[in-house]
């Protein structure tokens, strides 16, 4: 547990640090659609650490092995997603648009795994 609610920390300093750059640094340089998906990749970046923060602490009795599921997936889906979004729009490869429902898919399969654990989480906890 300690380890992805460390990991879901980073990732979400990371997605503010990604967010104020787009904001602040890349405002001037990109054009308005790039700048958009950019952003969309920062924004989804972030709910997503906080979605793995939580997942992290449902890592307990018989939910652990499922919140350990949707933490990777949450994970793979800020790799997959938002990655493919930040080098989408810095880049213009528009290949890399197909990787990106790939994340989609990781962060909606990480939803499902994270309300399955709680399912299985004792009824005080819940």
């Amino acid at each position: 547990m300690r380890i992805w609610l460390f990991t879901a920390a980073l990732l979400g300093a990371g997605g503010v640090m990604l967010g104020a750059f787009a904001a602040h640094g890349l405002a001037a340089r990109l054009e308005p659609r790039a700048l958009a998906v950019f952003d969309t990749g920062a924004r989804y970046h972030l709910v997503h650490a906080l979605a793995m923060a939580l997942a992290a602490l449902a890592m307990r009795g018989a939910a652990r092995p499922r919140a350990r599921i949707a933490a990777a997936l949450f994970g793979g889906g800020i790799l997959l997603f938002s990655g493919s979004l930040y080098l989408l729009a810095l880049s213009g490869l528009r290949g890399l648009g197909m990787v990106t429902p790939l994340g989609g898919l990781c962060f909606v399969g990480g939803w499902v795994m994270l309300a399955l654990a709680a399912l299985k989480l004792p009824a005080q906890d819940a």
